[in-house]
């Protein structure tokens, strides 16, 4: 559609979720827009709906909390197994949070079409953006695709080889 007035605005990369409250479920339009936009693997989302946008960077962030809480961990437990090799069962708490975060991350977040973006708000990248110049006063929430493939795969190496050597540690103590 196009900018005259109907009510998403798209490009070939980029996906422009608009404040235009024009009938009592217009918020359920915003969101509605978003999932097409996600859908559509725009290179770039713009959500202009402060609601809408803070719930959407809440979700990102949760996600990435937990991605990070799992590799940290994990990476803790295999460190404190190494540093603490007498005192077996210190790596293993660690081992367990790494293992549940990428247990809840893989099923909450792993198919969901909002982990592929992460959002901008380096202003020296969004002012490169030209759609965020163009837009109100409120500054918007800008959703940047990202290929999330690396990250995925060290976080479940990380995660599994925490569990692994924690499950090591154990065995090796209870024999």
């Amino acid at each position: 559609m196009d900018a005259g007035g109907d009510r998403p605005l798209y490009s070939s990369n980029v996906a422009v979720i608009r404040e235009i409250y024009d009938s009592e479920y217009a918020p359920q339009t915003f969101a509605l827009e978003l999932e097409r936009a996600l859908d559509a693997e725009c290179s770039i989302i713009v959500i202009e709906p402060t609601q809408l946008g803070e719930e959407t960077a809440r979700w990102i962030y949760m996600g990435n909390c937990l991605h990070k809480t799992a590799v940290v961990s994990g990476l803790g437990a295999i460190l404190t197994g190494l540093i603490w090799s007498d005192k077996p069962i210190v790596c293993v708490p660690f081992g367990v949070v790494s293992l549940l975060c990428t247990g809840f991350y893989t099923i909450s977040w792993q198919f969901d079409n909002c982990v592929k973006y992460q959002e901008e708000r380096d202003p020296k990248r969004l002012s490169k953006l030209q759609v965020v110049t163009a837009m109100s006063a409120a500054l918007p929430v800008v959703l940047v695709r990202k290929d999330d493939t690396r990250r995925k795969i060290v976080h479940c190496t990380v995660s599994l080889a925490a569990a692994a050597f924690c499950a090591y540690k154990l065995y090796d103590t209870l024999k």
